[in-house]
């Protein structure tokens, strides 16, 4: 039987209250909840406080560049698609950084889950505005309020017809925990916003802030109607729905992909006289 202390690692080095412990905790009762070994997955990620995760987590881990963490879970996931493959990001290591390769991701469909701890702000570096901050948020590097619009990480991935779109609340344990599973079990590339506070540098976004605004949308719209969910994720401010946005079946790139259909590449025999072969026309 796998319990919680089966997956505990480090002591993590998260100011007292950041929102990560909640991630964290409703990750790993996810995880024990479906019976999942700390062997059968990996996690992956780059560079920030959501990024030190796997640190956290006793696990298969990588932990990447900054904003390319998608590209080496793709890469993990088409040698051995037998393994799960999560990423564990922030909003400005993924929307930031990373904006080019969440946008390709999920064009691929690559059957990689994405978990976004957004906390509206960049963490580590002390304190600049993400992309997801708000308009008008006064930080140490935009003293002025921050002047671009603010980034919507869900209505872009209903735009690209991404499979699986939910949003969570790191104050919500048990109902993150439950969005955790859902992606788990959805067969294709899936992302999981989650409204995470930072109770160090962001002092807009608070518990109280989301707490007066977040509503459990789960079971109150269609989840496979695209037009339904593209307007459920243009909400925010005096309400944000949390729970799954949008969910579609479609087929993944790695049962797409000829080579690796049949079996994984890392189950597939190697024939060396083949590369010997090739290295010798350079020769």
């Amino acid at each position: 039987m796998i319990s919680f202390d089966d997956y505990k690692d480090q002591e993590p080095a998260w100011c007292p209250g950041c929102g990560n412990f909640g991630i964290r905790n409703a990750f790993i009762d996810a995880m024990t909840g479906m019976g999942m070994e700390p062997h059968q997955l990996v996690i992956v990620s780059g560079i920030g406080q959501a990024a030190k995760f796997p640190h956290y987590v006793k696990c298969n881990a990588f932990n990447g560049l900054h904003g390319r963490a998608l590209p080496v879970a793709t890469g993990i996931r088409l040698a051995n698609h037998r393994m799960h493959v999560i990423v564990m990001t922030g909003d400005g290591d993924c929307y930031g950084e990373g904006g080019n390769h969440f946008v390709h991701a999920m064009r691929r469909n690559v059957n990689v889950k994405l978990f976004v701890h957004d906390n509206q702000i960049y963490g580590l570096t002390k304190g600049q505005a993400s992309p997801t901050s708000m308009e008008g948020m006064v930080t140490k590097a935009q003293p002025f309020g921050v002047m671009s619009e603010q980034f919507n990480p869900l209505a872009m991935a209903i735009a690209l017809d991404c499979g699986f779109v939910a949003r969570g609340f790191a104050g919500d344990r048990a109902h993150l925990a439950g969005l955790f599973v859902r992606a788990m079990e959805h067969e294709g590339f899936a992302l999981v916003d989650i409204l995470q506070p930072c109770v160090t540098f962001n002092k807009v976004n608070t518990y109280e802030w989301y707490r007066e605004r977040v509503w459990k949308m789960d079971g109150e719209h269609d989840e496979g109607d695209r037009m339904e969910a593209f307007k459920m994720s243009l909400l925010w401010g005096e309400r944000i729905p949390i729970g799954v946005i949008f969910r579609k079946r479609r087929p993944t790139y790695e049962e797409r992909n000829p080579v690796i259909s049949r079996a994984p590449l890392v189950e597939q025999a190697f024939d060396r006289s083949k590369l010997a072969a090739a290295l010798a026309e350079f020769y």
